[in-house]
């Protein structure tokens, strides 16, 4: 795929902005819109990535931003633009495939790294999800694709996610520490670009290490 003017390109792979705007009849988990400008500005800040606008790089982390922004915020996989609702299937390291309502209500979070020694998701909900992961990074846990290995319409691409361990976990003190963690996905796309599944490759053990470091605070 050669690079591509934004403005030809189907709105679920265009910025994340230009997708919440284009939101008629959706239904939003907070009855509005979800703000990034703050996060946006963190971006700026933190990504070691600029890819040019068009790119196979670009659309494929446009599309994965769209994914995850729908999945937080709007209620309604029928109305997630960026995949195909009754097809979608994703999984991590080989775990357990969650259709798009699974993911929708229990969370991301949950779908990404399943039970470990100290995160177990089955005992969580997405609101609970949300808050510990929240609490953990107050500026976001933010994502960013570092490169694509192959693709369409099977993409397979390399990404980062960093944040500022500043606040709490799971009663664990911050470190004040920047915590990354690196991984593999493969994106398995219709022609029009949306995904039909998604396959996450970390060590999810190893970032849940990280945040478990920290001293345990005392009752």
């Amino acid at each position: 795929m050669s690079n591509t003017q934004s403005t030809e390109l189907p709105l679920w792979v265009q910025q994340r902005d230009t997708v919440i705007a284009n939101d008629a009849g959706v239904e939003w988990r907070e009855g509005k819109r979800p703000d990034y400008a703050e996060t946006n500005e963190f971006l700026k800040e933190g990504s070691k990535f600029n890819h040019p606008e068009g790119s196979l790089e670009a659309i494929a982390q446009n599309l994965v931003r769209t994914f995850e922004m729908e999945a937080s915020y709007k209620a309604n996989p029928e109305q997630w633009l960026s995949i195909v609702a009754d097809q979608f299937r994703m999984s991590t390291n080989g775990g357990p495939k969650y259709n798009a309502q699974t993911v929708a209500d229990v969370g991301t979070y949950n779908v990404f790294l399943g039970d470990t020694e100290h995160y177990r998701s089955t005992e969580e909900s997405f609101e609970s999800s949300i808050e510990i992961f929240h609490n953990a990074f107050p500026n976001g846990f933010l994502w960013e694709l570092m490169e694509v290995l192959s693709g369409p319409p099977n993409v397979t691409f390399k990404w980062r996610h960093w944040g500022t361990f500043s606040g709490s976990f799971k009663g664990h003190e911050p470190t004040g520490e920047t915590i990354e963690v690196f991984g593999i996905s493969i994106a398995r796309l219709t022609e029009d670009l949306k995904i039909v599944s998604l396959e996450h490759f970390f060590d999810n053990s190893l970032f849940l290490k990280q945040l478990t470091s920290g001293c345990p605070f005392h009752s």
